[in-house]
């Protein structure tokens, strides 16, 4: 209840005319952290393993944004994972990838994932889903300068990659 709540206040949040963007250099190991932190019990309650190596890079992004999209995207890897794990690494050129080893999304959904309301087969096999998590991801990404994408095969896993090689905002 407390994510779909905080989903709610940060949908209303990106809609209003001012925003509390804090644009700085930010480590972000800490703010992946932070985030798997959060759900640690969840982890630890069904036996997934986080395969996870310090990323030892610093990123210009704001944090409080960029930690509910790292939220959301673990958050999703492990409603949709149910044995194995989930990977977080920094690929070439600043690429936050977390990727897992759950039951994957449909080809002809993966256009789609990102869209306002947009759940697919898995949300209305679930139907816990919301289909506005990743669509704020991207509304998040897209105003601090960041791309988000996905990549997925069915029963075999998704990634989700953050592009978070930018020079396009002031840092503060």
């Amino acid at each position: 209840v407390e994510q779909y709540v905080e989903m709610v206040l940060t949908f209303l949040r990106l809609n209003s005319e001012s925003t509390d963007y804090v644009i700085k250099e930010y480590d972000l190991d800490k703010i992946v952290k932070q985030a798997v932190k959060k759900f640690a019990g969840e982890f630890i309650g069904r036996k997934l393993s986080l395969v996870y190596e310090p990323l030892n890079t610093t990123v210009i992004t704001d944090e409080k944004w960029l930690s509910f999209v790292i939220e959301q995207v673990l958050s999703n890897a492990l409603k949709y994972t149910p044995s194995g794990s989930i990977t977080i690494t920094l690929e070439p050129d600043k690429k936050l990838c977390i990727r897992d080893t759950g039951i994957g999304i449909a080809l002809e959904d993966l256009p789609r994932v990102f869209e306002n309301g947009y759940t697919g087969y898995n949300g209305r096999t679930d139907k816990k889903a919301s289909g506005i998590g990743l669509y704020l991801c991207k509304r998040i990404c897209s105003n601090l300068g960041h791309t988000i994408t996905a990549e997925s095969k069915v029963d075999e896993g998704t990634a989700i990659t953050i592009d978070l090689a930018q020079t396009s905002l002031e840092i503060e």
